[in-house]
C-alpha cells in the first residue's frame, strides 16, 4: 500500500493565526501545506482594494507569511497551495518570484486563473442586478488547475476562487495519478478538503462541547493523511492544543453544507456516506465517501456595491427597558424627518434582570442599523441625531461608540453559468499556459427529498432540560441563507433527535426562523440532521443587519433552548 499524502492546513479564512504557517512547517513532516483565505466577504473586500489599486486584489498576509517561511518550506520540501491569490493570481505569483529572488530561495511558483469573469459579466448574463454591474463576478474553479502545475514541478501554487476543498483535492490528484472520472477517490478527497479548509474548526475550535477539551494551548491546525484510494485519516502534529474526534470532525462536515448531495466543479461528494470512525488518539478514519459526477454549471460569487450602512448602539439600563427602548426609537426616526434611510432596524438585545447585583447584570442594548444608497443619510446626519438625544432622552442614556460616518456595504449573490463558459488555465512556473477543459461527463442532482419523519421511540419520563445536553450544533452562513447541523453523540441520543428535532419544532425553538422557509436534512451517517434557512441572514453577511450576520451563533441558540429530553438518553 502506497504511503499517504499528508497535507496540512494553515490558514482558514483572511485574518486566521500569522504564525501557523511556520507552526505547521516546524511541527513534522508535511507534503503539502494548504491555505484558505477568501469567502464571499473577502471577495468584496479584495474587490474594493482593486478599485483603488488595480495592482491589488490579493491576500497580503500570504506574502508576509512567505517572506518569513519560504525558505522554511523549500527546505522541508513541503509545496504550498493557496487561493491567497483573490482577484490577482498572476500578480501574487510576480510578488512572490521578487520576494524569493530577493531572499535568495530558488523555488519554481506557479499559478491558476481564469475564475475572474468580471469582464464578461454582460455577455454571461451576470449583470442584470438590480445594483447594477457587479463589483467582482469569480467563478469556483475546480482541483485540476492545481494539479497540473504541480505534475510540471512546481513547488507553491496560488490561485484565485477554486473550491475551497480543491486545495487539498488538487495535490491528491496530481499525488496519486487520478482520472478525472475517479469519482469515489475524489469524492473522499473533497471530504477531507471540507475538514480542513476551516483550520483549527477541526480541531476543537468552535466546538460546542470546548469544556471537555484540555485548552490551556490554542487548538493545532488539522492534517488529512490522504491515500490512493481517497479515504483520509485526520490528524494533528503531536504537542499541540485541541483535540480530533469523531465530533469535532462531524462538527466540521455538518459547517455551511446543504443536503446530502455536496456538489463542486469535479464531482459531487455523497455526505451521506461519509463515514468517520476513531483511529487511535487525535486520529479519525473518513471512509466510505462514494462520490458522482458533478452537476453541468458552474457556481460563480457575484459581489455587488449595495450602498452605505451605519449602526448606532444605545445602553439601556434598570426599571422600563421596554419603555426606554420605545422613547429611543421615536425620537431618533422623528429625527429622521420625511425622508428616513431606505431600510431602518431596531434590535433589542438582552434584558436587565431584576435586583441587579452589578450594572451589567442591569442593562440591555438598543441596536439601530440604516442602510441608503446615500452616504449622507446614514453618515453623520443618523449617528449625530442618536447622539443629540444624550441630554433630551431617557434617565441613564448612554452609547457604546462615539458618531460615525458609516461605510459601504456588499451583497452577495450566487449564480450559475455553463461550465464550458469557465476558461479555467494552469499557469506553469515555466509560464506555460495549460487550459483545463471542463469535465466531460455531468450529472443532475437529484431534487432534495422530504425525509420520511420517524415514529419517535416511547421515551418514559423525560427531564427539561437543554438541547445541548445532548446534541451538539454548527452554523454558518451561505451568502443570504444560514445552515444548522445537529449531531447526536450517541445511537440513543440519535434515534430521539431524529424523530423529535422536526423542522416544525426547529421553527419553534427559533422562531426568527418562522417567516422563511426551512429545509431539513437527515445524514444519519453522522447522526445528524442539517437544516437550511433561506433569507435569514438577508443579503449576504456585509449587508446584514442582524448582530449575528454570518450565522455563527444560531447553533449555540438553538442548543440552549429547553425541551423534554427522555431519562433514558441523558
Amino acid at each position: 500500500m502506497s504511503q499517504p499524502l499528508r497535507v496540512g492546513n494553515a490558514s482558514g479564512f483572511y485574518g486566521d493565526r500569522f504564525s501557523a504557517v511556520r507552526e505547521m512547517l516546524e511541527g513534522g513532516p508535511l507534503d503539502v501545506l494548504t491555505g484558505d483565505y477568501l469567502a464571499e466577504l473577502t471577495m468584496l473586500i479584495l474587490g474594493r482594494g482593486r478599485m483603488k489599486d488595480p495592482d491589488a486584489g490579493y491576500a497580503t498576509t500570504f506574502l508576509r507569511q512567505m517572506e518569513e517561511c519560504l525558505g522554511l518550506a523549500v527546505e522541508r520540501g513541503t509545496a504550498i497551495v493557496a487561493n491567497a491569490g483573490g482577484l490577482n493570481p498572476r500578480g501574487l505569483a510576480a510578488r512572490l518570484r521578487d520576494l524569493a529572488g530577493r531572499l535568495g530561495i530558488e523555488v519554481r511558483i506557479a499559478h491558476v486563473e481564469g475564475d475572474d469573469l468580471l469582464a464578461r459579466a454582460g455577455e454571461l448574463g451576470l449583470a442584470g442586478s438590480r445594483y447594477g454591474a457587479p463589483l467582482t463576478a469569480n467563478a469556483y474553479l475546480g482541483a485540476w488547475g492545481i494539479a497540473e502545475c504541480l505534475r510540471a514541478g512546481a513547488d507553491v501554487v496560488v490561485t484565485g476562487r477554486v473550491t475551497d476543498a480543491s486545495l487539498a483535492v488538487g495535490p491528491a490528484a496530481a499525488h496519486f495519478g487520478w482520472a478525472r472520472d475517479d469519482w469515489d477517490a475524489l469524492a473522499g478527497a473533497t471530504a477531507a478538503g471540507h475538514v480542513l479548509e476551516c483550520g483549527a474548526q477541526a480541531t476543537g475550535g468552535n466546538y460546542a462541547f470546548f469544556e471537555e477539551i484540555y485548552n490551556v494551548k490554542e487548538p493545532g491546525f488539522p492534517i488529512a493523511e490522504i491515500h490512493a484510494d481517497g479515504s483520509s485519516v485526520i490528524t494533528k502534529h503531536p504537542g499541540t492544543g485541541g483535540a480530533v474526534t469523531v465530533e469535532t470532525v462531524t462538527a466540521q462536515l455538518l459547517y455551511e453544507i446543504g443536503g446530502p448531495f455536496y456538489a463542486g466543479p469535479d464531482v459531487t461528494t455523497r455526505f451521506d456516506t461519509i463515514e468517520p470512525a476513531q483511529d487511535g488518539p487525535d486520529r479519525v478514519r473518513i471512509s466510505g465517501v462514494k462520490g458522482v459526477p458533478p452537476p453541468a454549471t458552474t457556481k460563480v460569487c457575484l459581489n455587488h456595491l449595495g450602498g452605505h450602512r451605519n449602526e448606532m448602539t444605545f445602553v439601556l439600563t434598570g426599571l422600563g427597558i421596554e419603555a426606554k427602548a420605545e422613547l429611543a426609537r421615536r425620537r431618533l426616526e422623528a429625527a429622521f424627518g420625511d425622508a428616513p434611510p431606505a431600510r431602518v432596524e431596531w434590535t433589542l438585545i438582552g434584558t436587565a434582570g431584576p435586583d441587579p447585583a452589578t450594572q451589567g447584570e442591569a442593562t440591555a442594548l438598543l441596536r439601530c442599523a440604516v442602510l441608503d444608497p446615500d452616504p449622507e443619510k446614514v453618515g453623520r446626519a443618523f449617528s449625530g441625531a442618536a447622539v443629540e438625544l444624550g441630554l433630551a432622552g431617557y434617565p441613564g442614556f448612554t452609547m457604546t461608540s462615539p458618531p460615525g460616518k458609516g461605510g459601504p456595504y456588499g451583497v452577495y449573490t450566487p449564480a450559475f453559468v455553463p461550465n464550458e463558459a469557465v476558461e479555467h488555465v494552469a499557469v506553469t512556473h515555466e509560464g506555460e499556459r495549460v487550459p483545463i477543459p471542463p469535465v466531460s461527463t455531468t450529472a443532475t442532482l437529484p431534487a432534495p427529498e422530504e425525509t420520511a419523519r420517524r415514529e419517535r421511540p416511547a421515551q418514559g419520563p423525560s427531564v427539561r432540560a437543554p438541547l445541548g445536553r445532548v446534541a451538539g450544533a454548527r452554523s454558518g452562513d451561505k451568502g443570504g441563507d444560514a445552515n444548522i447541523g445537529v449531531w447526536a453523540r450517541t445511537d440513543a441520543q440519535w434515534r430521539w433527535l431524529e424523530a423529535f428535532l422536526t423542522v416544525e419544532r426547529f421553527r419553534e425553538l427559533l422562531p426568527e426562523t418562522r417567516d422563511h422557509p426551512v429545509h431539513r436534512h437527515v445524514l444519519p451517517n453522522l447522526r445528524a440532521v442539517n437544516f437550511v434557512v433561506e433569507g435569514l441572514l438577508q443579503e449576504g453577511v456585509s449587508a446584514s443587519t442582524r448582530f449575528d450576520p454570518q450565522g455563527k451563533a444560531l447553533g449555540e441558540w438553538l442548543r440552549s433552548r429547553l425541551v423534554d429530553i427522555p431519562e433514558a438518553v441523558l
